[in-house]
């Protein structure tokens, strides 16, 4: 990457942050929902922690690994959102004038969803240690927390982008999240694989990727450092990232050729 492309990337990076954080309407479901969502979950869910192979007494520590995949898929609505509103006012096809690349919207973009990423992993973690989880990973698996749930945010954040391209429409991107949302349920979100022995759940669970990508977050939170488990979450976040990035990739071409 030369310097002109680098310059140009990190100034829209700056400008995709800026832009979520100056929204409040964006910055609340990041933060809020997963939150309300993870309280009234560990509230009325305690219960199941008594059944026989659960992993663990503290269903909050079970259950906060959900509020990273939610944020993730937040990114994937605010980052298609703030592009299709890039092509629907004309910013995007008035890269077309300048020396800018019209690739760097697209890497600003993703670069700004990868420090969003990043800070909300923070938040949720510190929301989920004041609620009692216990990260048995330590400090290291924070670390390693907040990486993984950078790759994931930008992962959907790349669909997102995908999906304005293709529609040049906010509300046709917003229309993706009830899709998403119904695929974390028909995970291991709220019980773990082991005790889904049989059933079309069980089924759907286990050929469910995001299943996996919640079960690298949990294992860190409850199992500590799970070699398994953590492979088969930056697996699944990687691949939907490069199928993501491939996707933009074409996307962007035929959006250029409208253009």
């Amino acid at each position: 990457m030369n310097a002109a492309l680098l310059t140009q990337v990190s100034a829209l990076a700056r400008r995709s942050v800026l832009k979520t954080l100056r929204q409040p309407f964006q910055m609340f479901p990041i933060v809020f929902f997963p939150a309300i969502l993870l309280a009234v979950n560990a509230k009325g869910l305690q219960a199941a922690t008594r059944l026989a192979g659960f992993p663990t007494h503290s269903y909050i520590s079970f259950a906060i690994a959900v509020a990273f995949i939610q944020g993730a898929l937040f990114s994937l609505v605010n980052t298609g959102t703030n592009l299709a509103e890039d092509i629907e006012d004309g910013f995007f096809n008035r890269l077309a004038l300048t020396p800018m690349r019209r690739v760097s919207l697209i890497a600003g973009l993703l670069l700004g969803v990868a420090a969003l990423g990043a800070l909300q992993a923070v938040v949720y973690i510190l929301m989920g240690l004041v609620g009692g989880a216990h990260l048995k990973a330590g400090v290291g698996g924070a670390v390693v927390v907040v990486v993984l749930s950078s790759i994931a945010a930008t992962a959907f954040g790349s669909l997102g982008c995908v999906a304005a391209l293709r529609t040049g429409s906010s509300e046709a991107v917003q229309g993706l999240f009830p899709l998403f949302f119904v695929l974390t349920f028909l995970s291991s979100s709220n019980l773990p694989r082991n005790l889904l022995k049989t059933g079309w759940f069980h089924t759907v669970a286990t050929w469910n990727p995001i299943s996996y990508l919640i079960e690298g977050f949990r294992s860190l939170f409850i199992s500590g450092w799970d070699a398994a488990a953590l492979a088969r979450g930056f697996a699944v976040a990687g691949g939907i990232l490069v199928i993501g990035l491939l996707l933009v990739a074409g996307a962007l071409r035929g959006r250029m050729q409208r253009t």
